[in-house]
């Protein structure tokens, strides 16, 4: 990594088959990318969708130091899910694996196709959750603070521990990345409270 990296944060969501499975391969597969470091990951949440009627998902956050831009992160993000086999059909739909450039640093975008911080991400307590306990402070849309949003007005008593944080490759996190504190870090009012078989 250079002195030009940036600490990015990254949603990870599926609810159709092997669901932590799809999780674990998306770890991996970021991992494998070259110029992109895994550093840490959030436990996994199960949470009921959003939209049409469908399987509950599992939900994660994983934090990447990187020196690629927002624009070749979200390509990486849209064609790992490709690989993966996500079908691009019915909006908030069920899918395979959904992955999403949640953070880029501070980098704050408003163009077509790419939008960071995540538009709606401040409206979701299955993002917020999971990445609480890798960033106390997030950047959020609209030059909103954490204390702009009530975890509890937009559900986080939906949201239930489901598994540990996500496995990282061997030699996937780069000697430069620096990474803070730990796989293990937890953030206390990021915890959800039913649930829990970690």
């Amino acid at each position: 990594m250079t002195a030009r990296s940036v600490r990015v944060y990254i949603g990870l969501g599926s609810n159709l088959g092997d669901r932590l499975g799809h999780l674990r391969e998306a770890v991996a597969r970021l991992a494998r990318t070259p110029g992109l470091a895994v550093t840490r990951t959030s436990r996994v949440y199960e949470t009921a969708p959003v939209g049409p009627p469908q399987p509950d998902y599992l939900n994660a956050v994983v934090e990447v130091i990187t020196a690629l831009d927002p624009k070749s992160v979200l390509e990486l993000a849209q064609r790992i899910e490709d690989e993966m086999g996500r079908e691009r059909g019915e909006r908030w739909g069920p899918r395979v694996i959904d992955i999403d450039v949640l953070l880029h640093g501070t980098a704050r975008i408003d163009e077509p196709g790419l939008t960071v911080p995540h538009p709606r991400m401040h409206e979701r307590a299955f993002v917020l959750v999971p990445l609480l306990e890798l960033e106390a402070d997030p950047v959020l849309p609209g030059g909103r603070s954490l204390g702009d949003v009530r975890l509890e007005a937009i559900g986080r008593s939906d949201v239930r521990l489901f598994a540990p944080a996500l496995p990282i490759p061997p030699g996937a996190t780069g000697s430069n990345a620096r990474p803070r504190a730990g796989n293990d870090r937890r953030v206390g009012r990021a915890r959800a409270t039913e649930g829990e078989r970690c």
